[in-house]
């Protein structure tokens, strides 16, 4: 595809994206390229031409050519039942269509139902959990190796849209949406293109002493000011390349969630590496899938860039300084926009903190950068901490026995709820509600490991868990609870190094084993199982975790994780495989705790005395299965190329590691009810090495709950 311009786009630049969706409202998302009120309309398939629900919300002005809206219509829909919906753009001179607003002379035709009737459709979740079916998927970077899995749930949904018993009901994005740090020169060019040709002006990012503008700095020549103008510590070490095409504006943020969503903007700059071609070949699947399937999403680092909010160090050392205070706000200001605000649509409502910063981002966005007062309403809504006017550092606040980041009393909040009839969903925000140590043992509390929810954030996150309730719970936990044993060696010796940045120490919830204890004894206090979504470490796996109470029934605790969906890396290719149940398997481990103060340890022999214990099982997966799942064909280079020469590499029966999947991938959460007993189902697909292309599936072993 050759270049072409903003005039020969469609209406449409991205979406529209089925959003927060219950049996109460409905939300979709949506970026048009001119200003306009967009009208919902959702309707029963089967009386196509009458509308059941409408609604009505004029867009926000992101920029000259960027305006964007999460319509929400309030319903009363049913389970058991597919829906379709249909937008509506009304102007000044007249009313366009979804169909018209999705093409141009460019981009002719484009596809996003899977019904004759030519809407988008979805279904809302059952009465019996039993019914239920999720997706959930994490870290998705568009230059990464591997194929995108995202576009397996575009097939997915093809195979089973009439289908009432095998159609999924959510999507859940666990974190990584997009990588606003590790990020390729193609792709930064393009977003730089694109995001400053729709905002129709240029921030002035602040330096010391000047300011510049993103386009004056290349792609592959920002590693120097991202690191010490900036404060960002991603390119520490040998991982300077990381940085060097970081993203800084809010147009190039917002052009980031664009070119990951539609292939519309890649138009304007197309890309040459085979890994983004791939990526962009099938956007429209990705397009297609998210149309069709209420979508939550929740960020982890990369929204913003590598060890966001790692540790206090990190805090002072970015938060301090003025351009790396604005690449944060920026990140922070288009996650509302692009992510947040169709997770919680009441939080946008008139009134609302979110509605607030709509309107400042609009006046910011109107002067072309020059609203200071704008910009600061912007940083106080989007949580940024104040500064000491004496040393230019962020505030914190105390919290219990440790200090958290202060902010505005009318900062959003980005942690949420949803429910249906059968299941509950806590989805944290494990990233803006740390915990920093006031001290530590054996390294300076600054760079020791946080509580990833501190005392006021699980009391505040987890108020909405009721123990009287019936329905399963789930817990959408970005940073992973457990993970590979040799990872926790890992962690624990380069915290005793102090190099806590080259393998983020203290993002997993197991490094600050204090804060696990009190995160599981609240829990349990509540429920007696929960399912834990996960994902952000790049394979995925199935652990089971029971926890004992002397004289009280047990509790357990399924972790699921699904990482990558684009970004496999040679390490977790290798520990995909058998090698890794060879030489390293992962051994059942034991944790005594108690409670005042709450507080943990492995052991492997008993322990006089705890208040409670827990015990960790890895469950195996399955031998991988063919699947009937199919994606939009194009040439592919072998993944493995480092072992290509040696034949053993690609072997079905090789490739069948027994405890994870290490190789891009997205799973699919289902139950089965045998008895009293329920039992769940943790299925990942995958691209298979023996043959191009072709999507196969492991099923992890039952696990009852």
């Amino acid at each position: 595809m050759s270049y072409c311009s903003i005039a020969e786009f469609p209406l449409v630049l991205a979406g529209p994206i089925l959003r927060h969706t219950t049996a109460q409202s409905v939300t979709v998302w949506i970026a048009l390229q001119q200003a306009c009120t967009v009208e919902l309309e959702i309707f029963k398939p089967d009386a196509i031409d009458h509308c059941l629900f409408n609604a009505r919300r004029a867009t926000v002005a992101l920029g000259e050519f960027l305006h964007v809206v999460a319509v929400t219509a309030q319903t009363a829909l049913e389970p058991n039942q597919i829906y379709a919906y249909d937008l509506r753009f009304q102007f000044e001179q007249g009313d366009c269509s979804l169909a018209a607003g999705l093409v141009s002379e460019r981009f002719p035709e484009i596809n996003l139902s899977y019904f004759d009737h030519g809407k988008p459709t979805f279904i809302l979740p059952p009465n019996r959990i039993e019914d239920l079916k999720l997706v959930h998927g994490s870290c998705r970077k568009p230059h990464g190796h591997g194929i995108d899995a995202l576009p397996i749930l575009d097939s997915l949904l093809e195979k089973t849209a009439g289908k009432m018993c095998d159609r999924p009901h959510q999507l859940f994005l666990t974190g990584d949406q997009i990588y606003g740090d590790d990020v390729s020169e193609c792709f930064l060019n393009a977003a730089t293109i694109l995001g400053d040709s729709l905002l129709g002006w240029q921030e002035k990012l602040p330096l010391k002493s000047s300011y510049f503008t993103s386009s004056e700095l290349k792609p592959g020549e920002r590693g120097k000011i991202a690191t010490r103008q900036a404060g960002f510590t991603g390119g520490f070490g040998d991982k300077r390349a990381k940085v060097e095409s970081h993203l800084f504006s809010l147009s190039e943020y917002s052009a980031a969630y664009l070119l990951s969503w539609s292939q519309i903007g890649w138009a304007i700059y197309p890309p040459a590496a085979e890994q983004l071609q791939q990526f962009v070949h099938t956007l429209w699947q990705v397009r297609r899938a998210l149309a069709n399937i209420p979508t939550y999403m929740i960020f982890d680092d990369h929204e913003v860039t590598d060890d966001w909010n790692l540790n206090q160090v990190w805090c002072l050392r970015v938060l301090g300084r003025s351009l790396g205070r604005r690449v944060v706000q920026n990140a922070l200001l288009a996650y509302a926009i692009f992510q947040a605000w169709g997770n919680t649509p009441a939080r946008f409502e008139s009134g609302q903190s979110g509605a607030k910063l709509l309107t400042a981002a609009e006046k910011w966005s109107a002067s072309q950068g020059s609203d200071r007062l704008a910009l600061e309403k912007i940083a106080k809504l989007v949580g940024m901490p104040p500064q000491d006017p004496k040393t230019g550092r962020p505030k914190f606040v105390r919290d219990g026995a440790v200090n958290i980041l202060d902010r505005h009393a009318d900062a959003l909040t980005w942690h949420f709820t949803i429910r249906s009839q059968c299941h509950e969903v806590i989805v944290l925000d494990t990233r803006t509600w740390r915990g920093y140590p006031l001290e530590h043992d054996y390294v300076s509390h600054k760079i020791a490991p946080p509580r990833l929810l501190s005392p006021t954030a699980i009391a505040q996150q987890l108020s909405e868990l009721q123990p009287s309730d019936n329905l399963t719970p789930f817990v959408i936990a970005p940073t992973n609870l457990f993970g590979l044993r040799v990872i926790d060696w890992i962690h624990h010796w380069q915290l005793r190094k102090k190099k806590v940045f080259a393998t983020d120490v203290g993002d997993a919830w197991n490094v600050n084993t204090d804060a696990l204890a009190e995160l599981l004894t609240k829990l349990f206090a509540l429920k007696s199982s929960i399912v834990v979504l996960s994902g952000d470490i790049h394979y995925s796996s199935t652990i089971r975790l029971t926890y004992q109470v002397p004289a009280s029934p047990p509790g357990v605790l399924i972790q699921l994780t699904s990482s990558a969906m684009k970004n496999e890396e040679l390490i977790t290719r290798i520990i995909h495989t058998r090698l890794k149940h060879w030489l390293l398997p992962e051994p059942n481990r034991k944790w005594y705790g108690w409670n005042h103060p709450p507080r943990m340890i492995e052991r492997s022999k008993a322990i006089a005395s705890p208040d409670w214990m827990c015990e960790l099982k890895w469950i195996p997966r399955c031998e991988a299965e063919h699947s009937d799942l199919s994606l939009d064909r194009f040439p592919v280079q072998k993944r493995l190329f480092r072992f290509s020469p040696f034949k053993f590499w690609t072997w079905k029966w090789f490739q069948d590691g027994r405890e994870i999947v290490g190789v891009n991938n997205l799973a699919v959460v289902s139950f089965i009810r045998e008895d009293s007993t329920l039992d769940i189902i943790h299925t990942l697909y995958w691209f298979s090495s023996w043959r191009p292309l072709e999507i196969v599936k492991s099923r992890f072993a039952r696990s009852t709950l």
